[in-house]
C-alpha cells in the first residue's frame, strides 16, 4: 500500500497497468477520513488529459518513477465517472459504484479498515459503513501544470485554491489527396507554307544573227510537236515528339492561427464571518 510519505512521488508522475500500457498521470490521491489511510488515485486521461478515472491504491505499487495498478488500462479509462463536491470528498454512494465496479466487496473493505487497532470508517455519523475518502494532493508541491492541490491535515487550518489550466495543441490529419495524370489530347495546327508550280507560257522570239541558224535547220514546210513537262510542289506533313517540360506535385506549409475557446473550472474562496452577540461582525 502506497504511505503518506510516498505521495509526492506519486502526483503528477505517470500511472501504468500491470502490462505496461500508460494510463494517464496521477492527478489527485483520496485518503479516508477516519483513518487517513490512501484510498483512491484519480488519474487524468485523454488526448489532454481531460479526462478524470479513479481507481484504488491499495495494492498499487511504486516502481522507478512511475505508479503501477493491477488493473488493465481499458478498464481504469471506462470506470464510472464520479463528481467530488466542494470539500474534495467522494460521497457514500459514489464510493460504492467505485468498489463494485472494481470487484471490491463493500463489507471486506469495511472489515479491513476497522481490525484491530484501526479507527473505523464513518460518514455522516452512521457508524458500520464506509466513509467518504478526503481529497489530497501532493505535500507543498506545485508544478503548475494541473489541479493537484494540498494535503490538508486536521492542523492546516489553511485552505488550498486550485484551477484549471487549458492547454492546446495540434493534431495532424488528412484532408485529401492529390495526383497527377497523364492523357493524349487531339488539336488541329494550322501553318501556312509556299508551295509552287510550274506554269506553261508561249515565247516568241524574232529571228536574229543568233537563232537563223536554228530556224534553218529544218525542212522548209512541215508538221511537229514539242512537249514541256510540268512541275508543282505539295505540303508534306511529318510530327515529330520533342519533351517540352516536366511537371511534378509538391507541398508547402502555410501556418494559420485559429482560436480556441474552452471551459476551465477555478475555485474562489470566500470567507463567512459571524457576527458576536452585539450584531457586530468579528474580526
Amino acid at each position: 500500500m502506497i504511505t503518506q510519505e510516498q505521495i509526492p512521488a506519486v502526483l503528477e508522475h505517470p500511472v501504468y497497468d500491470a502490462e505496461g500500457s500508460k494510463i494517464g498521470d496521477a492527478n489527485h490521491v483520496f485518503f479516508d477520513d477516519a483513518t487517513g489511510r490512501p484510498e483512491w488515485v484519480s488519474i487524468k486521461t485523454g488526448f489532454f488529459g481531460t479526462n478524470e478515472s479513479f481507481v484504488p491504491i491499495r495494492e498499487a505499487v511504486i516502481v522507478e518513477e512511475h505508479l503501477e495498478v493491477p488493473y488493465a488500462k481499458g478498464m481504469v479509462k471506462d470506470a464510472p465517472n464520479v463528481d467530488v463536491d466542494s470539500g474534495g470528498h467522494l460521497s457514500e454512494s459514489e464510493e460504492v459504484r467505485l468498489y463494485e465496479y472494481y470487484g471490491i466487496a463493500w463489507d471486506d473493505a469495511w472489515q479491513q479498515a476497522n481490525q484491530p487497532g484501526g479507527e473505523g470508517w464513518a460518514h455522516s455519523g452512521t457508524a458500520g459503513t464506509a466513509g467518504a475518502a478526503g481529497a489530497a494532493g501532493a505535500m507543498g508541491t506545485d508544478t503548475g501544470m494541473g489541479t493537484g492541490t494540498g494535503m490538508t491535515t486536521p492542523e492546516d487550518e489553511a485552505m488550498t485554491r486550485s484551477e484549471e489550466h487549458m492547454h492546446v495543441g495540434a493534431e495532424r490529419y488528412e484532408t485529401g489527396r492529390a495526383r497527377l495524370r497523364k492523357y493524349v489530347v487531339t488539336e488541329e495546327v494550322q501553318q501556312t507554307v509556299p508551295l509552287r508550280h510550274e506554269e506553261v507560257r508561249v515565247v516568241r522570239e524574232p529571228i536574229t544573227d543568233a537563232n537563223v541558224g536554228d530556224a534553218l535547220s529544218g525542212a522548209e514546210i512541215s508538221e511537229a510537236e514539242h512537249e514541256v513537262t510540268l512541275h508543282a510542289e505539295r505540303p508534306v506533313v511529318e510530327t515529330e515528339t520533342v519533351p517540352v517540360e516536366r511537371v511534378r506535385l509538391d507541398t508547402e506549409e502555410v501556418t494559420e492561427e485559429e482560436t480556441v475557446t474552452g471551459q476551465v473550472r477555478k475555485e474562489r474562496i470566500a470567507a463567512d464571518v459571524e457576527d458576536d452577540e452585539e450584531g457586530r461582525p468579528r474580526r
